[in-house]
């Protein structure tokens, strides 16, 4: 299926992981504290999230998303997401991977509000940013680095 709020519970995070799928592109990632009664519970890309879980070293890479984001905030998700699996970077690192400078405020500001308001947590890996804000809840975002140093 091409559309729609997929979830699970995830007994590794300790609550449920959502997907929203628009047009065969992720366009969402929440962690809802239990699975939302009108999702459903199937999908590829949702298995996939669930091997990872489960300690697949999954990157998933190749994970067509949708992003509605200032073109600036999309290089900075871009970055992010090419921080392998089970490896931690500083922001700084990831601000010079999108082509901005760590020196320059407005840049710093850029790269921090893009990875807080990053609406794919997981796909795009922002967990993997050391001393920056995410997508995601911080007790994910830990219990993430931890699955993947397991």
């Amino acid at each position: 299926m091409d559309v729609g709020i997929f979830a699970r519970e995830s007994e590794r995070l300790g609550r449920a992981v959502e997907i929203g799928i628009a047009s065969g592109r992720v366009v969402g990632v929440s962690f809802p504290e239990t699975v939302p009664a009108d999702a459903g519970a199937e999908h590829p890309v949702l298995d996939r999230v669930f091997a990872y879980l489960d300690g697949e070293a999954d990157h998933l890479a190749d994970v067509e998303i949708g992003l509605t984001v200032p073109t600036e905030h999309r290089r900075v998700l871009e970055a992010a997401r090419n921080v392998p699996h089970g490896e931690t970077v500083s922001l700084d690192r990831v601000i010079r991977m999108a082509g901005l400078d760590p020196d320059e405020s407005a840049d710093v500001e850029t790269a921090r509000t893009a990875l807080a308001e990053n609406p794919v947590p997981l796909v795009v890996p922002d967990h993997r940013v050391r001393d920056a804000p995410g997508g995601a809840p911080a007790s994910v975002a830990e219990r993430l680095r931890e699955i993947e140093s397991e």
